[in-house]
């Protein structure tokens, strides 16, 4: 019996289209000899829907079209499945258009891959492949992320995070923190978002302000460090779990600018974006020594890791060339185009890769499954309301 598979994607971010992309990447390439899989496409408006044109890139070009001959549904949990029911309802028949057995979100920035999705999907009690709830939520927080890695001896940039209310009440106080400890130039940026959306470098405090104010457009934190002036990106993706990992061939994104845009990754391939990371300009393999290499994929297994992270996550590292130095910048719980040709480029296709996903996430729900989760009590049959916070008299 084929294992049946909700690919999400979508949803209320920026990153939208990206998900997309990447998400129906995924769904072609599912072995169909071993899995059924079923598009699900999540509106701007958090509305999900699914149907034969959901599946198809080219129908994306005309959203309220698609909607039209799309299958509007909502969930239920049933006898252990997840249903997807029409909605609203037949008033005569089956509403149940399809089941799936494990969740595959797809999905890209604030709202859906910081555990938002993920713990909507974990309520219905199906596996999820990926990221859990809280590695989603610290992954894609930069500023926590950071505090997290620093602890555990992983290098970072330090970094001063400000909100967008202590701006508002004195720019000038918010330009000291950041100045008292950083040097110009600085690299602006959301705390919760990839892509590199709302990116911008400062090499003054009227830069300062300019990149400030163009980041809380994005959200209502932001993070601020030092901008490496000589700097190598290298980007490794890793598979697996808290228990075994292993990492991806490096690539070195090629960037139009001082920073990698949004542009670079999805656009400057010459397709429109319609094959997302897969047309980015890049050098694959990197040209590093084998020495450095190792160093980058040892650090990528290591961050993997220690953020519990599960599935497959890209991490994007920064080189200091004056320095030879190695940072983490960031980590994309998931990555676009689920760096799928990272992974082509040590031999491992694409339909492989998913397989491996999949299994990984049915080895979390096993072990899960064999946890506590609740214990026998009699509170509730010697409750009184009553008495304060319902302590038994």
């Amino acid at each position: 019996m084929k294992i049946r598979v909700g690919v999400f994607f979508g949803g209320k971010s920026v990153e939208h289209e990206v998900s997309v992309i990447s998400g129906l990447q995924a769904y072609r390439s599912f072995d169909r000899d071993k899995y059924e899989p079923v598009p699900i496409y999540i509106t701007k408006d958090n509305e999900f829907y699914t149907g034969e044109a959901v599946g198809e890139i080219s129908n994306y070009k005309d959203i309220p079209a698609l909607l039209k001959k799309s299958i509007r549904v909502f969930f239920m949990y049933d006898q252990k499945q997840l249903k997807l029911i029409r909605y609203p309802v037949k008033k005569i028949g089956n509403s149940t258009v399809a089941q799936i057995d494990v969740a595959f979100p797809v999905v890209h920035g604030a709202n859906v891959e910081d555990g938002s999705l993920q713990g909507f999907l974990r309520h219905y009690d199906i596996p999820l492949v990926g990221c859990d709830v809280a590695a989603s939520a610290v992954t894609m927080d930069k500023y926590v992320m950071k505090t997290v890695l620093k602890d555990n001896d992983i290098p970072v940039l330090d970094c001063v995070m400000l909100n967008v209310r202590e701006y508002e009440r004195d720019e000038n106080a918010a330009y000291a923190k950041v100045e008292a400890k950083n040097v110009y130039p600085v690299i602006v940026k959301p705390v919760n978002l990839g892509s590199s959306v709302g990116i911008r470098i400062a090499r003054d405090r009227a830069e300062l302000g300019e990149a400030l104010e163009y980041a809380f457009t994005f959200g209502a934190r932001v993070l601020v460090e030092h901008a490496i002036t000589n700097l190598r990106e290298i980007n490794c993706a890793v598979l697996g779990d808290y228990d075994q990992a292993q990492a991806s061939e490096c690539e070195e994104p090629i960037s139009s600018d001082e920073i990698l845009s949004y542009e670079d990754k999805y656009v400057a391939g010459g397709k429109g974006g319609s094959e997302g990371m897969r047309t980015a300009r890049r050098e694959l393999p990197a040209d590093l020594t084998s020495e450095k290499r190792e160093e980058i994929r040892q650090m990528a297994v290591k961050t993997f890791q220690t953020l519990n992270c599960n599935g497959v996550s890209r991490i994007d590292f920064m080189i200091d060339r004056d320095t030879d130095q190695v940072y983490v910048n960031e980590i994309n719980p998931i990555p676009g185009s689920l760096a799928f040709y990272l992974w082509e480029a040590l031999g491992k296709p694409y339909s492989e890769l998913l397989d491996d996903m999949v299994k990984l996430a049915l080895k979390r729900e096993r072990e899960e499954k064999s946890m506590l989760t609740s214990f026998d009590s009699n509170i509730l049959q010697n409750a009184d309301m009553s008495g304060a916070k319902g302590v038994k008299k």
